[in-house]
């Protein structure tokens, strides 16, 4: 029989009545002569809870006991659903994550899968029950509970996928599929029928928040294919698979945006081979991450050196670079956390010029500057004002024909 992994976020099992809702769906997978494997999150609202618990004990709370707190919200959420299943007279068994005994590293609060023991599962399977399983968790060498962090749900049921070799991993959220970009803010935006990995994973690093990144990145490593659906209403949703031939080679497939970015730069450092590093080196202790990265020679043998990080950390950052001024010797340092990132994706940048020059004239024909510029085989990303992210975007959607199928 086909084998299917079911994964709903939090938002669709909500209440009684969503789980409810659910148990009906798995049943009509069930029906139509699939296996079902079900992942499941905590009940919107309830790791926040959790959280906000811990919190008025001790703060920061005790890494392991924490995730041990943190585990109870997908078991309470595997236990609904499972009696929902039974309910309505389709058998079912549920398990948490050490109970499947889904393997991880020892590192709290964002651990890695390892591996994971499927014989249990199989055997419920065998025996035509659906099994649900708790997301978001498992289990280290010393039987500690541990939490993969935030959109780990995503990651346990790629990995149910990749270790059963499931025919498909069906996401269930609350959007019924991957847009060419966000339609709150480009009200024609097209769902996506298909979208390769690689895209895929440009997107969700970019800013585009419909799947975790390494829940893609694990399906792509054991060709896991994904599917994202609504919980809410029927439709095909957005199959994302391996690039192939038969693939409609979009010129662009999407343009993901990040509203939460901060720039930073330095004046006046002294041109010398290591500078870059001993800039950069106090910033990622810190364990700030850094992403676009712009350096220029000036003719006074000097350099300016900019980069961008998350605006969560710009003040963390500017903090940083102060105390650096006197050993770097710099002229001035400059922050701004007004800016945002847009960026277009499509494989068929590889095969097609021309793409940079009509996102920079079209930028620049709505009075748009351009402050940093990154480019990959397939992406183009901008720093802009934050004020123009919405027009940008906009503007760009409709210069590539995104409402409609362009292809290359």
């Amino acid at each position: 029989m086909p084998l299917i992994v079911q994964k709903y976020g939090g938002t669709s099992v909500g209440s009684t009545e969503r789980i409810m809702a659910v148990a009906k769906k798995i049943i009509l997978a069930k029906s139509q002569g699939n296996d079902v494997i079900v992942v499941v999150s905590a009940m919107s609202g309830e790791t926040n809870r959790l959280v906000a618990l811990a919190k008025e004990i001790s703060d920061p709370p005790n890494a392991r006991e924490f995730d041990v707190l943190l585990s109870t919200g997908e078991q309470v959420t595997i236990s609904l659903l499972s009696m929902a299943l039974e309910a309505q007279g389709c058998p079912a068994r549920s398990y948490t994550g050490g109970q499947v005994r889904i393997l991880t590293d020892s590192t709290h609060n964002k651990a890695r899968i390892l591996d994971i023991d499927n014989q249990r599962i199989r055997t419920d399977l065998e025996q035509g029950k659906v099994v649900v399983v708790a997301g978001f968790q498992g289990v280290d060498d010393n039987a500690n509970i541990t939490t993969l962090g935030r959109g780990g749900s995503d990651t346990t049921a790629v990995a149910l996928a990749a270790a059963l070799k499931a025919d498909e991993c069906q996401i269930y959220t609350d959007v019924d599929g991957v847009y060419t970009t966000d339609p709150r803010v480009v009200s024609n935006a097209r769902r996506l029928e298909q979208i390769c990995f690689e895209e895929m994973l440009e997107m969700a690093s970019l800013g585009s928040k419909v799947l975790q990144i390494r829940s893609v990145e694990f399906a792509s490593k054991y060709n896991v294919p994904l599917r994202v659906l609504s919980s809410f209403e029927d439709g095909p949703g957005t199959l994302i698979t391996i690039e192939n031939n038969k693939m409609e080679k979009a010129l662009i497939s999407g343009i993901a945006f990040n509203r939460d970015e901060a720039k930073l730069t330095l004046l006046g450092v002294e041109d010398r081979p290591g500078i870059a590093a001993h800039i950069l080196a106090p910033i990622a202790e810190a364990n700030v991450e850094v992403d676009m990265i712009i350096q220029n020679k000036s003719a006074d043998n000097t350099t300016d050196f900019t980069f961008t990080v998350h605006r969560n950390d710009y003040a963390k950052a500017l903090n940083i670079l102060h105390d650096l001024t006197p050993e770097l010797g710099v002229r001035e340092i400059l922050g701004d956390d007004r800016i945002v990132k847009i960026s277009l994706v499509g494989v068929g940048m590889r095969s097609h010029a021309g793409i940079a020059s009509t996102m920079f004239k079209t930028l620049a024909d709505e009075g748009i500057n351009i402050q940093m510029i990154s480019t990959s085989e397939i992406k183009i990303s901008v720093i802009v004002d934050e004020k123009y992210l919405e027009l940008g975007v906009r503007t760009l959607h409709a210069a590539f024909d995104l409402a409609m199928v362009r292809t290359v």
